[in-house]
C-alpha cells in the first residue's frame, strides 16, 4: 500500500486492487436509486484508495481484478470473467421480487424443488444459476439473502450484506430546530411509488405533504394523473419538482414532521435512509424491506387505497413528535470500506473453476 491524496485533500491508503463497476440498465435510460448507489459507491471507494472505474466495455486489454456487477449478468457473462480469472460480485436489486408474498413466490420455489430431479437444468435456463455461479452476490438486506438462497434456490451461493449508505451531508448534525407540520417524500413519480395515492389520502386526511421528484418522462400518463391530481389535493400537497442540492435536500428532511413513503415495491429505499440520517420519523409501506432495515425504528402503513390510508396518515402526523427516528444509518465511506474488505478476501481466495 501507498499514501496518497483523495478528493477533499485527506490522505488515504491506496489499496492495490482494481475494481470495474458494471450496470444493466444505463443511466438516461433511467434514473432512480440503482444511479446514485453506483455512483457513490464508485467515488467513496476512490476516496478510500482502491483503483475503481466504470467498466469501459469498449477497451479491449482492460483487465480488472473484480467486476462488481449491478443488477444480474448473463451465465455467460460469469464464464467469461471466470475465464479471465477477474472476481465478479453480483449486487442484483430484487425490487419487485421482494415485495411478493407467500403464494406469489411459491412458485419460484417449487421450480427449485423440480430442479433438483433435473441435475440443475431448469435454474440454469431461467438463468438463476448466476447466483450459484458468481463469487459473491452482495444484497442490502438478509430479506434480499433469503429470497436469492430460497427463492431462487442459490443454497450453494456465497452471499452478504452490505446496505445502502447516504452522503455526508444527511450525517451532520447540527444545532436542532422546530419543525414544521408537514411531511415530506422524495420519490421518483412513477406508478410503483403510488405519490398519486399519496397526493389523494394526504387530501382525504387533510395532511399537509411536500413532494419532492420528477418523473422518467414527463409524457407519462401517471405524471400527467399526478399533476391533475395535485390540483384536486389543495392546498394539502405542495410538489415542489426535483432538488438537486444535497445540502437543500437536507434542510427539507429536517424541516419536515416526518418522511412518508407509500411504495408498493422497494429494495432498501435510499431517501428513506436520508430522511432517517436527518431525524425524521419515517411512515412507510409494510413491506419485508422496511422491516428488516428499520425494525422498531419506524411506523407502517399497509399497501391499500388512499381512503383506508388516510388515517394511518392523520395518526403519524399528530404523533410524529414522539415517533422514534431509526439509528446506525452507514456513510457511503463505510459502505466501501466493507466492500473492500470484501474485494480484499475474494482476491486472497483461490479462484474458483
Amino acid at each position: 500500500m501507498k499514501k496518497n491524496v483523495g478528493d477533499h485533500g485527506c490522505t488515504v491508503q491506496s489499496l492495490a486492487m482494481k475494481v470495474a463497476l458494471d450496470c444493466h440498465v444505463p443511466f438516461f435510460l433511467a434514473h432512480g436509486g440503482m444511479q446514485i448507489q453506483i455512483e457513490q459507491t464508485l467515488r467513496s471507494l476512490r476516496e478510500i484508495g482502491v483503483e475503481a472505474t466504470p467498466l469501459p466495455w469498449w477497451e479491449e486489454s482492460f483487465s480488472p481484478e473484480i467486476i462488481h456487477f449491478f443488477g444480474k449478468p448473463s451465465l455467460s457473462y460469469v464464464g467469461w470473467a471466470r475465464q479471465k480469472k477477474i472476481r465478479l460480485v453480483v449486487a442484483d436489486l430484487l425490487t419487485a421480487q421482494g415485495s411478493r408474498n407467500f403464494l406469489q413466490r411459491a412458485p419460484f420455489q417449487f421450480l427449485c424443488f423440480l430442479d433438483r430431479f433435473f441435475g440443475g437444468r431448469i435454474r440454469q435456463r431461467l438463468g438463476w444459476a448466476v447466483y450459484d455461479a458468481a463469487d459473491c452476490c452482495v444484497c442490502l438486506t438478509p430479506w434480499e439473502a433469503s429470497l436469492i438462497r430460497d427463492m431462487y434456490g442459490a443454497h450453494r451461493a456465497r452471499l452478504e450484506v452490505v446496505p445502502n449508505g447516504v452522503e455526508e451531508v444527511f450525517l451532520r448534525h447540527g444545532p436542532e430546530s422546530s419543525r414544521a407540520d408537514h411531511l415530506v417524500t422524495t420519490v421518483t413519480i412513477t406508478q410503483r411509488k403510488r405519490v398519486l395515492e399519496l397526493v389523494e389520502a394526504a387530501a382525504l386526511a387533510q395532511v399537509k405533504v411536500r413532494i419532492i421528484g420528477k418523473p422518467y418522462q414527463e409524457s407519462d400518463p401517471y405524471f400527467l394523473q399526478f399533476l391533475d391530481g395535485l390540483k384536486k389535493a389543495q392546498p394539502w400537497v405542495d410538489y415542489r419538482g426535483p432538488i438537486t442540492d444535497r445540502s437543500q435536500l437536507c434542510k427539507e428532511y429536517r424541516m419536515a414532521k416526518g418522511f412518508v413513503l407509500l411504495s408498493a415495491m422497494e429494495s432498501q429505499s435510499l431517501s428513506a435512509l436520508e430522511a432517517a440520517a436527518c431525524g425524521c420519523p419515517l411512515l412507510l409501506t409494510d413491506l419485508p424491506w422496511a422491516r428488516v432495515s428499520f425494525g422498531e425504528q419506524a411506523s407502517y402503513c399497509p399497501l391499500t387505497g388512499p381512503r383506508q390510508t388516510a388515517p394511518y396518515l392523520r395518526k403519524f402526523l399528530d404523533n410524529a413528535s414522539a415517533a422514534p427516528v431509526p439509528q446506525g444509518v452507514l456513510s457511503w465511506r463505510q459502505v466501501a470500506q466493507r466492500l473492500t474488505s470484501l474485494y480484499q478476501e475474494l482476491l486472497s481466495s483461490k479462484v474458483r473453476v
